[in-house]
């Protein structure tokens, strides 16, 4: 029995005054209404209603349950407001996750904007370089690197990815510039940690074939934006997606090295949980990051859309 539905037909019942002109409004046969009104009072285990050919008139107990019936309808009427509320309009919280560097120099401009175009959004922005589980933590999307594992997952491609070995002007000017991937071992290597794991071998494309170069330094963290600064502070060579060092590249704060040897390029990609009732703000971000990232426009989502 759908309980729900059978208070909701209840209290029509006793607004209208009667089972047939309830039922009218509900799209109920006469015969559906008596057997909704005595699967009530089966489940009550009480008479609700005295029934004649000409009115009805309430027991006891049905003016009680008539209160609770009406607040309990109502609440859930509220309850489908908000949640349709949430879904139809740009308004309520979005969960993203995004590695340190991305989220902070890339993502977090674009969602200024996006904020400021829809005063009613809240973002949670989570930054990590660590794997996130974004289903489990009830992350809505997520900005990624790489290809994709998680095969219940959904994704957007962005655009092309590569990393990098790079360092300043002033640490080549220092130490020397190296021209092969072997030459690393004579350079102090900025290195990644990941979990537990330090990311001690870089991949670099030699002869044609996809080759992992040892490499070591005095200096590990992780958090990609640190590797970034110490780069520019000239403490060593790092290797980063070049997303991450566009702008520095652009201005001559770091400079690529190892060019020539540079391994395939990827993807920057956001994924989501698959699902078809995703709310309408998460999809509008979704193409306002698609359109910032490869057309470095911010496009207009409208905030009251029609149906």
């Amino acid at each position: 029995m759908d309980l729900l539905a059978n208070l909701s037909l209840f209290v029509r019942i006793v607004e209208k005054g009667g089972l047939a002109a309830a039922g009218r409004d509900f799209g109920y046969s006469p015969a559906s209404v008596s057997e909704r009104v005595s699967a009530l009072e089966d489940h009550y285990g009480a008479r609700l209603l005295n029934r004649t050919t000409r009115a009805i008139s309430l027991t006891d107990e049905g003016r009680l349950l008539l209160d609770g019936a009406r607040q309990l309808v109502g609440e859930a009427s509220d309850l489908q407001s908000q949640i349709r509320h949430g879904v139809d309009h740009l308004s309520g919280l979005i969960r993203i996750s995004a590695t340190f560097d991305l989220g902070r120099n890339r993502l977090a401009p674009i969602l200024d904007q996006f904020m400021e175009m829809h005063p009613a959004i809240r973002i949670d922005l989570v930054l990590s370089d660590g794997y996130v589980d974004i289903v489990a933590q009830g992350i809505d999307l997520a900005v990624r690197y790489g290809t994709l594992t998680d095969s219940s997952l959904m994704r957007r491609r962005l655009g092309p990815s590569y990393r990098l070995a790079c360092a300043s002007p002033e640490y080549l000017a220092r130490y020397g510039t190296p021209e092969t991937p072997a030459d690393l071992a004579n350079h102090n290597c900025l290195v990644m940690r990941f979990g537990n794991q330090l990311d001690q071998e870089w991949p670099f494309v030699i002869d044609g074939k996809r080759k992992m170069i040892p490499v070591r330094g005095n200096k590990s963290a992780n958090d990609g934006s640190l590797i970034r600064q110490w780069v520019l502070g000239g403490y060593g060579i790092g290797m980063k997606a070049h997303w991450d060092i566009e702008n520095d590249v652009r201005e001559g704060r770091i400079i690529p090295v190892l060019t020539d040897f540079s391994p395939p390029e990827s993807d920057l990609q956001i994924v989501y949980p698959a699902g078809s009732n995703q709310p309408k703000r998460v999809r509008c971000l979704i193409e306002v990051l698609s359109a910032a990232f490869t057309n470095g426009v911010m496009p207009q989502c409208p905030s009251n859309p029609q149906h």
